[in-house]
Formats: C-alpha cells, structure tokens, sequence
C-alpha cells in the first residue's frame, strides 16, 4: 500500500511526459515559445548564479587556505581545491539545486494557475496539445542554457577565489593561478555540463507535471510548487549519485 501513490504519480508523469514529447502543432509557434523560456528560466537566472558562485568561491578558497594548508603541502593546493570543487560539484550539481527552488517553483506556479483558471481545459477544448504546447518548450529551453549557467557559475567562482587574492590576500596570485591549472582535466568541465543537462530534465519536468496536475484553487498552486521544488531536488540528489559513479 505504501508504494500505490508513488507508483501511481510515477505512472501519471510518464504519461504527461508522452503527451508532451510529440510534434509540435505550429513549429513557428513552437520556436517563439522555446526563445521566450530561454529567457525566463535561463537569461532571468544568471544574477542569482553569478552572485551565488562568486561569494562562494571566495568562501571555498578561504576555508581551504585557513584550514587544510599546512607547512608540508605545495602552496597552490588551495587554488587546486577550489577548482575540482566548483567543477565536481558546486556549479553543476548545488547549482541545479538552488535553480530547482527559483525556476522549479517558477514553472510549477505558472502552469498551475493556468490550470485553477481554465485555460488549460481551454486550449484542450480548442484541440491544442497542451501538455506539449507549455511543458515542451520549457524543458528543452531549461536544457538549452543550463549548460551556461554552469560555464557562468565556474567562471563567477574562480573570480571569487581571485578576489580573496587581490582584496583579502589570503593567498598569492601566482600560487592560486598555479593550483587552478594544476592537473587540469577537460573532461570535468564536460561532466558537469552533462550531469546539468539531465538536471535542467528533472526540474523542468517535474515542475511542470505538479503544476500542469493541480486541482482546485491558489492554495493547491502554493502547495504544488513547493511539492515541485522538494520533489526535484530529491530526485536531483539521487541523479547525483548515479551519474557521479556512472561519469567518473
């Protein structure tokens, strides 16, 4: 009995899934759409990232600096610290993270009170796919720029880490650039951008199947959003984990 619900929820978001995986109706339609989430999910997005990364990057270099280095280490552990965690993790598996809570909550909401107002049930009456007319454009766009969100969260850390340099002089200019190409390896660069890519799949996704699945008022649209951005980022965790091991 305990695995009925989830069984049945897992059925329902496979099925929305088939419905919005088809051949666009109007591709000029289609394509203005695909532009417009772009810049709502993506565009809208890269303050926060670049704002987040930055000050994070500078925390990551001080705390190594601070607490690992030690008379027996090369100076420029710190600069190659800093690097292997903004390229394994931070910007591609906590950045998702904290974009499941800001564009999850956003496509879930959106859709959601499209469906308390009718216009779902609308554009269905009129013979639209609706599931592939607004979750379609969504999930590619959300998979189209996630990969420069990433770029920008990497590029915004390392300027952080240079900060502490310059401003803080917690370490030198020459060790932190030392330790940042130290053993550098491309194929970090592209697993992150590929563990993102099936990220931007789950929280575009899964959003959009609380928000388009809402029954009743404003009230359910509050609680499918929230349901949308926990349920993401669980199954981003998750995600996490196997692709890590499956990459690696």
């Amino acid at each position: 009995m305990l695995l009925t619900k989830p069984l049945s929820t897992f059925g329902k978001y496979l099925l929305l899934m088939g419905k919005t995986f088809g051949k666009p109706d109007r591709w000029r339609m289609f394509f203005k759409q695909y532009i417009k989430e772009m810049n709502q999910l993506g565009v809208d997005s890269i303050g926060i990232v670049l704002l987040i990364s930055f000050f994070i990057g500078a925390v990551i270099c001080i705390q190594i600096k601070l607490n690992i280095q030690s008379p027996w280490m090369p100076r420029f552990v710190t600069g190659y610290t800093t690097r292997e965690i903004m390229l394994l993790e931070f910007s591609s598996s906590i950045m998702c993270l904290i974009l499941a809570g800001k564009v999850g909550s956003n496509i879930a909401s959106e859709i959601g009170t499209m469906r308390v107002t009718q216009q779902i049930d609308a554009l269905d009456i009129m013979g639209v796919n609706s599931a592939n007319f607004l979750i379609m454009p969504k999930i590619i766009g959300m998979m189209t720029m996630i990969p420069i969100l990433v770029a920008f969260s990497i590029f915004a850390g390392f300027v952080g880490a240079y900060a502490t340099s310059v401003i803080g002089h917690v370490i030198t200019i020459e060790d932190l650039t030392l330790g940042l190409q130290h053993e550098f390896k491309e194929w970090y660069v592209w697993m992150g951008f590929i563990k993102s890519i099936f990220f931007a799949f789950i929280i575009a996704s899964v959003s959009a199947f609380y928000g388009y699945s809402v029954e009743g008022g404003s009230v359910e649209v509050g609680k499918a959003s929230t349901n949308s951005v926990v349920s993401s980022s669980v199954l981003i965790l998750f995600a996490d984990v196997f692709l890590t091991q499956l990459l690696s």
